[in-house]
């Protein structure tokens, strides 16, 4: 089965497909980050707008490096949410007519699902059940993966998310936008000691997040202060340091309360380096295998919508001609589909 996959949750615009039998034939992505820069952050009308523009042609640049024609696919999947309203419609708009004047059948697929199913793309895949930290942008939140639909949620956010708040304190810190990869690159020549940040919520039970209290703590050290070159990589150095030991903590109390022995770490932040030795040195510890997409499956991208549209598919998913976009989506309202 071959499926054509398409991502336009947020800023970036992707199309892959992906063959049950042949893997990952093709995939294609343009960024928005250039376009979004000058503005410190997403501007969701200017997000959508463009994803008009690169859409169609970067579909035609996956069929073509997939070396196959419209009529050889078996579906086509899109991201239905959760994202940007105006951006997801783009995608489910083209998705849904393309699959309907193609005659193929059509799956809106979860945006976190696709993260989460991402690591199934590489040669060493998970296999089921897994625990999960998915830690991006807009989400974080630890999970047992039982099987496709089958996610509990264990642990989440309470306020921001860890990759937004990296973005926030880049921003505090003059950084320019992306700000998470800005500040991980400062905090590589900053020094420990110089600046001492809450674990937020690891002195209480539980497997909750919470980073705006942390994103406050930065505020306050740097008031008034003159933030020379310095004094900037050691504030990047000590937030990084707090949210990876919070996060790498967190995981380490979910790994031992459900008994897994399988982390899988996926989203934006999971490419982070600091965040992937510490969690490979408690899989060293606690007997876990720590798994990763590769860094450009971490971030957005159309290849997990296809593998995930793809599984669902061949359980004998589709939709019908509904158009389907959809702001925010609870993971844990997902069902396995009735076929499997």
């Amino acid at each position: 089965m071959k499926v054509l996959g398409i991502e336009t949750s947020c800023d970036e615009t992707a199309a892959a497909v992906y063959d049950g039998e042949r893997g990952l034939l093709s995939h294609a992505l343009y960024s928005q980050v250039q376009l979004h820069a000058v503005y410190g952050g997403v501007v969701p009308e200017l997000a959508s707008r463009d994803h008009v523009k690169k859409l169609l042609p970067l579909v035609q640049q996956a069929l073509a490096e997939a070396k196959i024609d419209a009529d050889q696919l078996d579906g086509v999947a899109y991201t239905a949410g959760p994202g940007l309203v105006g951006a997801l419609l783009v995608g489910a708009s083209l998705a849904r007519s393309l699959a309907f004047a193609w005659g193929k059948p059509a799956v809106g697929v979860h945006h976190l699902e696709g993260h989460l199913l991402a690591p199934m793309l590489e040669t060493a895949a998970p296999e089921f059940p897994f625990l999960a930290l998915l830690v991006s942008g807009g989400h974080t939140l630890l999970a047992e993966v039982r099987g496709l639909g089958e996610y509990q949620i264990i642990g989440s956010s309470l306020d921001d998310a860890a990759g937004e708040a990296f973005d926030k304190t880049a921003k505090m810190l003059g950084l320019p936008y992306p700000g998470g990869p800005a500040l991980a690159k400062l905090a590589d020549s900053g020094k420990p000691g110089g600046f001492d940040f809450p674990r937020p919520m690891l002195d209480r039970p539980g497997l909750d997040f919470s980073f705006s209290g942390l994103k406050t703590a930065v505020v306050v050290a740097i008031r008034g202060r003159q933030l020379d070159e310095q004094t900037r990589a050691d504030v990047a150095y000590e937030f990084q340091q707090a949210v990876v030991e919070t996060l790498v903590a967190k995981c380490a109390r979910a790994a031992k309360q459900t008994g897994l022995k399988t982390l899988v770490v996926a989203g934006g932040v999971g490419a982070n380096r600091r965040l992937r030795a510490e969690l490979q040195a408690l899989g060293e510890k606690r007997g876990l295998r720590v798994l990763y997409p590769r860094p450009e499956f971490c971030t957005d991208n159309a290849a997990m919508i296809a593998y995930a549209g793809y599984r669902r598919l061949a359980a004998g998913e589709h939709d019908d001609l509904k158009i389907r976009a959809t702001a925010r989506w609870p993971l844990d309202t997902l069902r396995m589909p009735a076929a499997v």
